[in-house]
């Protein structure tokens, strides 16, 4: 299942709308090529970052969700204000070495590469219900292994969240057939290419 909020009937919220305008796109970053969604505008703007959390708050509320786990580093913003709002506890699934004491890992592939997220163990406990929060979908692969790497651990994933993803086949395929919920798709600017 992918559930794109805004897609082509993007005026049926103004929310969504003003969050799309809150997001700057940056033209061949990191490298050629790539338009690089930058939430830090977002941030900026406390009206559209409280709206983005708002939406998904509302979409989580009553799901009965125990956990809300954000993907290191953007997916920790937004996934600890939505935790507060469902009143979930927060878990940070970082990076490899970043976490003090036990842990559990997953690597996962990448383009260029691969990398490691890395959970404390205990943090969740044998079927707690949890979502998993980012700020961006484009492959899937660091969605992917956040969902093996709290399974692993006995979580039950409901659900995985962005604020910006790419409505493509590939995406859905990777993430275990577990869903997909994304507030926008990427925002292209006049001659960004």
């Amino acid at each position: 299942m992918f559930v794109l909020e805004n897609g082509a009937k993007k005026g049926e919220d103004p929310r969504l709308q003003a969050i799309s305008e809150a997001i700057r796109v940056v033209p061949h970053f990191p490298k050629q090529g790539i338009m690089f969604q930058d939430i830090t505008t977002l941030l900026l703007d406390h009206n559209a970052f409280k709206d983005a959390v708002g939406i998904f708050v509302d979409r989580y509320r009553d799901m009965d969700i125990s956990v809300v786990a954000g993907v290191e580093a953007r997916g920790f913003i937004f996934g600890s204000s939505i935790a507060l709002g469902i009143g979930a506890k927060f878990v940070p699934l970082c990076k490899a070495g970043k976490l003090p004491g036990e842990v559990i890992s997953e690597k996962y592939v990448l383009e260029y590469g691969t990398d490691c997220l890395e959970l404390h163990v205990g943090a969740v406990e044998s079927s707690e219900r949890v979502i998993i929060i980012d700020d961006l979908v484009a492959t899937g692969g660091t969605l992917s292994a956040a969902i093996r790497l709290l399974e692993r651990a006995g979580a039950e994933v409901v659900e995985c969240a962005c604020v910006i993803g790419l409505s493509d086949l590939k995406v859905r395929c990777k993430l275990n057939g577990k869903p997909l919920y994304i507030l926008l798709e990427p925002r292209q600017i006049e001659n960004g290419f």
